[in-house]
């Protein structure tokens, strides 16, 4: 754990702008609204926005803040690694047959992508447009709207590939081309310096964990393992896998004393290795829910508990619950930490409720 709060940033609020933060090379998962901003507060404390970055579907087609610099060299990484791989990734009961186009389904849809953005676009005329031009094993029929739509797991797998980025999400949702999109790939480039981030950032680790990550299968990325530029370690009797350059860095790993306020889905609450970051699974069930995931409290760097946020005019009220008593210390602390929330939330006050 005080590897990967170190490797991710969080053991020492910086001052670098966002775009250089190291967890940028993982990318920045845009939960909520606004929670993207959360994470990066809670490692420095330079101004937020930064126009080096923009959210684009990534990652188990997720909105996530990347470097548009990294956006070339991502799409590769992020392309099928074989059909297997891209069934893997597509799956869903809407559309059991859409699975078996397996590469062609992402390849199909990229290019419908590319054929109707050209201009900012409410995503449900994006929906639409691209749903007439795909498969239909991609479709499934929506009752709500008596339509027949793209299976949402597809299009957003598939939207880096087709040029998109994400301008704004909810009920006014807008989808926009990207400027300078990189070209749809021939195959996938690059597979093994993912893994090598994932481990680099979230590790030690297996191919069952970076599978579960991307949305795909251990055994396809068995199949990419770089296990030449890896040297295998023990995780509490589970043997996992770390860049070679990383493991003196790992020795030498101490809990720093502090608090911070992460927010749902972010970088660090996506190791697949749930037991590593909470090993007690009743407390497991607070962190990672089937909807509506709340924050993590870090404290000394372990999750100590949870918070959700609600916004009260021009203050943000958290309300936090943690596993243990926590002195009033400590509480201090925390409150202090709570305006880092604030900063990101684009208010000036900020208060918290302990339950």
């Amino acid at each position: 754990m005080a590897y990967r709060v170190a490797a991710l940033g969080l053991a020492e609020r910086g001052s670098v702008r966002p775009a250089d933060l190291p967890v940028l090379a993982l990318g920045v998962q845009e939960y909520t609204p606004g929670s993207a901003q959360v994470a990066l507060a809670a490692r420095t404390g330079a101004a937020l926005a930064d126009p080096r970055l923009i959210t684009v579907w990534a990652t188990r087609g997720a909105p996530h803040l990347h470097r548009r610099a990294d956006l070339a060299a991502l799409v590769k990484q992020l392309w099928p690694i074989s059909d297997a791989d891209a069934s893997a990734r597509i799956k869903s009961g809407q559309i059991p047959d859409g699975g078996k186009l397996g590469i062609e389904a992402f390849r199909a849809t990229a290019a419908a992508f590319r054929e109707v953005v050209h201009e900012p676009m409410p995503r449900g005329e994006v929906s639409t447009e691209v749903s007439k031009r795909v498969p239909a094993a991609l479709t499934y029929d929506c009752r709500s709207c008596q339509a027949r739509h793209i299976a949402g797991n597809v299009w957003q797998h598939s939207g880096l590939a087709g040029g998109v980025e994400v301008l704004s999400r909810g009920r006014d949702a807008m989808l926009g081309p990207l400027p300078e999109a990189p070209p749809i790939p021939a195959g996938n480039a690059g597979i093994a310096e993912l893994i090598l981030t994932y481990l680099r950032l979230l590790g030690p680790a297996g191919p069952l964990e970076v599978g579960k990550y991307l949305g795909s299968s251990t055994a396809e990325m068995k199949s990419v393992w770089p296990g030449d530029r890896l040297t295998p370690v023990t995780v509490e009797g589970r043997k996992a896998w770390l860049p070679v350059e990383a493991i003196d860095e790992l020795k030498s790993a101490a809990s720093r004393d502090g608090v911070r306020f992460v927010p749902p889905m972010d970088p660090l609450l996506q190791a697949r290795d749930r037991d590593v970051l909470v090993p007690d699974r009743e407390r497991q069930k607070e962190v990672w829910r089937t909807l509506g995931n709340p924050g993590a409290l870090l404290i000394d760097g372990e999750v100590a508990g949870v918070w959700r946020a609600k916004m009260s005019g021009k203050r943000v009220d958290l309300t936090v619950t943690t596993f243990d008593t926590v002195p009033p210390a400590r509480r201090k602390q925390v409150e202090k930490e709570s305006f880092e929330v604030a900063r990101a939330r684009e208010v000036p006050e900020a208060r918290v409720a302990f339950e």
